[in-house]
């Protein structure tokens, strides 16, 4: 098994370490063994499929001990189904070099190709079939023979490398776990991070504070300004710092120093007596108010605001409903991975579909909220061989110890959801797609996205399966403002922690033709960082240069150094 870089790690997994990643408690709260059930009692009336599937199976594993043999004598011969060349499971030489090892692998792929077929001719509607697919899938990742030492050659080879100290460190990281994290492998060394320090460390006061969120002002870091202020609403399904996170890596800190004023929100993680917080209270609390600080502290007439996935929503949301009201506080928007219209919301509708939300909605009944640390590991069955088993195998097999990634770790600073909130977000968004309809009605007043024509920022990631890129395109259609549209390299947070690097790219165009395929098919690809493509845009829309304003005001004095109070809640 190759050695990855913590980057590389992050990057696959970061798809997976979202705000949705917390929608639900447990992986069958989703039914997923039910639509198992539906699949196995239809085979089970169909004793013709099953025969078949058994013909095809014995077809298929006996020629392997000589198809082995003969790779093994210098002659390429084809699998009897195809082997993922990019399957870092099997990575190691032994996997196609070695003859029992290249057995092993090549009966894996057979049976797993076997319960793929017959999940497919059980003929079950599509949101079953997505769900009764997704849980072979995960029985066969857990089956697979890398996860067991005695059929993970590079396993093997570290323990005889080690004089045997890798089973013994892994054995102890095995004990551990199992006392101390649920049994689950751990996915980061947190210990060298430090909140303040190396994570949500660029320099800021908290000027404001109430119930539900603290607001920071950052210092500035040039001589002048733009006269718009900014506004960063991240999601409150985790907590804000994923909008900056280490030093060099934090949009904050890169805004803060392309001439930008930043606030930013710091959501409060809900306890069970905050059961009742509404969706109503997280738009008049949140960045309503904040817009209100931010207006007396900087005298400024306009303030933009950037958001993330359903801060993204919720910037949308804010904006519209000032709009309606004829109040024009509201600036320049910027989108980030965000979905308004969730009609099609990738991997996550065989998790909120109606059946579960009425599931999730008992579960959040009977403790006011949605805990967190329950809730964290439930996507990892999205990819579950990058934040599962890899772990498995690092950790326990090979006795390695986590990486100490910053995405990683800020993915498990987890938070709570406040049910009477969630239960409106998951039936209203997901279930019922209300905003993009025009059918949301927040504090009083039905939400209409083509209300918003101010200039508007969106970025899609192109391996985002959380907020699919061609689902967070949808926002061309709905603002009736001008949108410049962007694809960015990575996932789901890989996609927006982005800095300048020589790995990254982004797509732009300037038309916004009907589909995201078409608009693909005429964008432009550039090498580096959609930040630097947002700096540019931000300068050009953020008013002319100003002195930065006081830190705080009179109304609204500083009331303690950043990053705050509810960062450690």
């Amino acid at each position: 098994m190759t050695s990855d870089s913590p980057w590389d790690i992050a990057d696959r997994a970061a798809g997976a370490l979202a705000p949705e990643s917390d929608l639900v408690e447990s992986p069958d709260t989703a039914e997923f063994g039910r639509a198992l059930g539906l699949a196995m009692r239809h085979l089970a009336s169909n004793p013709t499929t099953l025969l078949a599937a058994a013909t095809t199976l014995t077809a298929r594993l006996a020629p392997i001990p000589a198809l082995a043999l003969t790779r093994w004598l210098g002659r390429d011969v084809a699998a009897p189904v195809p082997l993922d060349p990019k399957d870092r499971r099997f990575s190691d030489a032994a996997w196609t070099d070695n003859p029992w090892f290249y057995s092993i692998r090549v009966a894996y792929n057979v049976f797993r190709q076997l319960t793929t077929d017959l999940v497919d001719g059980a003929g079950l509607d599509p949101l079953n079939n997505e769900k009764a697919h997704l849980a072979v899938s995960l029985m066969a990742d857990a089956l697979a023979p890398t996860n067991f030492l005695a059929t993970n050659p590079a396993a093997l080879k570290r323990a005889f490398d080690t004089g045997g100290k890798s089973l013994t460190d892994g054995a102890l990281a095995f004990l551990d776990d199992l006392l101390h994290n649920n049994g689950r492998p751990r996915q980061v060394d947190t210990s060298p991070f430090v909140l303040g320090e190396n994570l949500a460390a660029t320099p800021a006061k908290v000027v404001y504070r109430n119930e539900l969120m603290e607001v920071l002002q950052y210092a500035p870091q040039t001589p002048q300004v733009h006269a718009a202020p900014l506004l960063c609403s991240p999601p409150w399904i985790n907590k804000y710092y994923v909008m900056d996170l280490a030093p060099g890596r934090s949009f904050i800190e890169w805004a803060v120093r392309h001439n930008r004023t930043v606030f930013a929100i710091s959501y409060r993680n809900p306890s069970a007596e905050m059961s009742a917080v509404t969706m109503d209270d997280y738009l008049i609390n949140g960045p309503h108010q904040a817009l209100d600080v931010i207006q007396d502290i900087t005298g400024a007439e306009t303030v933009d605001i950037v958001g993330l996935c359903l801060g993204g929503a919720m910037t949308a949301i804010t904006a519209a409903y000032l709009s309606a009201a004829g109040d024009t506080r509201v600036g320049n928007l910027t989108l980030l991975n965000t979905l308004l219209d969730y009609s099609e919301p990738g991997a996550l509708r065989v998790f909120t579909d109606a059946r579960t939300v009425d599931r999730l909605e008992k579960q959040m009944a009977k403790e006011g909220h949605l805990k967190g640390a329950s809730m964290a590991g439930t996507f990892d069955v999205l990819r579950a061989n990058d934040l599962i088993f890899s772990y498995v195998v690092s950790n326990w097999l090979m006795g390695q110890k986590p990486p100490a990634f910053d995405i990683l770790a800020w993915n498990a600073d987890s938070t709570r959801m406040p049910a009477a909130m969630h239960s409106f977000y998951l039936r209203n968004f997901y279930v019922e797609n209300r905003l993009a309809k025009g059918e949301l009605e927040l504090a009083g007043e039905i939400i209409r996205l083509d209300e918003i024509k101010q200039q508007t920022y969106v970025v899609g990631a192109e391996n985002d399966h959380i907020v699919p890129w061609s689902s967070a395109y949808a926002a061309t259609r709905l603002l009736s403002g001008p949108v410049r549209f962007i694809l960015s390299s990575g996932g789901h947070i890989a996609g927006i922690v982005n800095p300048p690097s020589p790995k990254g790219w982004f797509m732009s165009g300037d038309d916004l033709p009907a589909t995201a395929a078409q608009w693909r098919e005429q964008a432009t690809r550039h090498a580096g960082s959609w930040w630097v493509d947002w700096a540019t845009w931000s300068s050009q829309v953020a008013g002319p240069l100003v002195d930065p304003p006081l830190m705080g005001s009179e109304r609204y004095p500083v009331l303690y150094d950043g990053p705050g109070q509810y960062i450690h809640t």
